[in-house]
């Protein structure tokens, strides 16, 4: 069973899911994710709050404070072996700066494979935690993002 909980921030509500190992899923209200999470894990999903989120919820608090860069918090990325590669070079990324997608797509050992790179880049179950918004075209415009271009925005200006 896992467990889902609400939690308010400066770029709007957040929905946390986890059980007590890690999180599953963070993602910015009306996001896609909770859908893909429920058909993936086929888990029963019900209202509470467990240690990592917790966690999470404090480590935000943190982040949106200018105190913390770093998330520690026990993930459980659910996706193919690509994305999850995609994820871990994200999170390699330093607070402040960006990359491409192409970038990205090199440092993963799969230059061609910019345009996959974008999918799995939205496909991240962590906003914020795995920072796909990091992550521009290659003629430095910011490029999409799922929760909003105001909010990439307002996360670069952040970090």
């Amino acid at each position: 069973m896992l467990k889902m909980a609400q939690i308010s921030s400066p770029l709007g509500s957040l929905t946390m899911v986890g059980d007590e190992g890690a999180l599953y899923l963070l993602e910015f209200e009306g996001g896609r994710g909770l859908e893909q999470l429920k058909k993936k894990v086929q888990l029963p999903i019900v209202p509470g709050k467990t240690g990592p989120m917790g966690q999470l919820e404090g480590e935000l608090e943190k982040y949106f404070q200018g105190r913390l860069w770093e998330f520690k918090t026990p993930l459980m990325p659910i996706g193919s072996p690509f994305q999850k590669r995609v994820w871990e070079e994200l999170q390699k990324i330093p607070r402040g700066e960006t990359r491409s997608y192409a970038e990205i797509a090199v440092a993963i050992g799969k230059p061609s494979a910019f345009r996959a790179v974008g999918l799995a880049n939205g496909a991240n179950p962590f906003v914020i935690v795995v920072p796909c918004h990091r992550v521009i075209n290659s003629s430095g415009a910011l490029g999409g993002y799922g929760g909003g271009i105001a909010r990439k925005e307002w996360l670069l200006r952040h970090e």
